[in-house]
């Protein structure tokens, strides 16, 4: 048996429905978990706050308080940053996005894969472990304090959910460089890789959270690249004087193509600076 094939950690599970989580629990304890179980939310909140979870697999609809309500108060109240594998019925991108907002990490559709549920539940669980800098990161007049889990920009401090918080350590990190969306996916979710609207919907909660309040944007999508992290008023626009400073290239012919691509600039050290002679090329050559 691998490692793979057998897991480890404590596994809060809340769920209401007796028969999905009987399946669960079974499962996940079969692969190695130790499993807490709350049929309410209420009860699953205080289980949360008085122990330590490697995650959390919280059901959107509960008695007495809801699975939101549950999540809010996990990382708003008791500041637990626990990842947290929603589950729920309700599949509309609104649903999804109040689920992530709440501060889930990963959001699964009721009815579900079990061996899907276990690969993002390890995927969650070996990010959040590795994940182990608590340095905190700089980039204009936002500050990341990993450790705290907080951020703050101008001294005020915003609400920013844990998925989003590891989405901002990445971004600031790599700044001003451009990360991909899959490379953002992978640092995250691993493998176990979400739908096409999960990272789209934390970089919209990230840009609300950081963005919203301030005049001037830090949160920057390039359009068929990715995403970056900078201040762009901090960027020094390019000084007219060391343009006109530049030496010309010597160019000393442009062969232009007849297959559609790109002239091709010749060079000649001996030729003076700026002199172009074009060639005729045939269709032929």
């Amino acid at each position: 048996m691998t490692l793979r094939d057998r897991q480890s950690g404590l596994i809060l599970l809340v769920e209401d429905d007796r028969q999905i989580a009987e399946m669960v629990g079974v499962f996940l304890e079969r692969r190695g978990y130790s499993v807490d179980y709350a049929a309410d939310g209420m009860t699953g909140l205080n289980l949360a706050v008085s122990n330590s979870y490697d995650a959390i697999v919280l059901d959107l609809r509960l008695a007495g308080i809801s699975g939101l309500e549950v999540c809010r108060r996990l990382r708003r109240e008791a500041r637990k940053a626990y990842p947290v594998l929603m589950l729920t019925a309700c599949d509309t991108l609104e649903d999804k996005l109040q689920g992530l907002d709440a501060g889930a990490d990963d959001y699964m559709v009721k009815p579900f894969e079990i061996r899907e549920l276990d690969a993002r539940l390890y995927a969650l669980i070996r990010r959040n472990r590795r994940q182990v800098s608590n340095e905190k990161l700089t980039v204009g007049n936002m500050t990341l304090d990993p450790e705290a889990i907080r951020v703050t920009r101008d001294g005020k401090e915003l609400r920013v959910t844990p998925t989003g918080i590891k989405i901002l350590a990445i971004l600031m990190r790599e700044s001003p460089r451009v990360v991909s969306r899959r490379d953002i996916e992978r640092e995250i979710w691993g493998d176990a890789l979400p739908d096409s609207d999960t990272l789209r919907s934390h970089i919209y909660n990230l840009r609300q959270a950081i963005d919203r309040l301030f005049d001037r944007p830090l949160l920057h999508t390039v359009q068929s690249s990715g995403y970056r992290i900078v201040d762009l008023s901090a960027v020094l626009p390019l000084d007219a004087t060391m343009v006109t400073s530049l030496p010309l290239p010597r160019f000393d012919s442009v062969r232009f193509r007849t297959d559609g691509e790109m002239p091709v600039m010749q060079t000649d050290p001996h030729r003076s600076a700026g002199l172009l002679e074009v060639e005729s090329i045939s269709a032929g050559s």
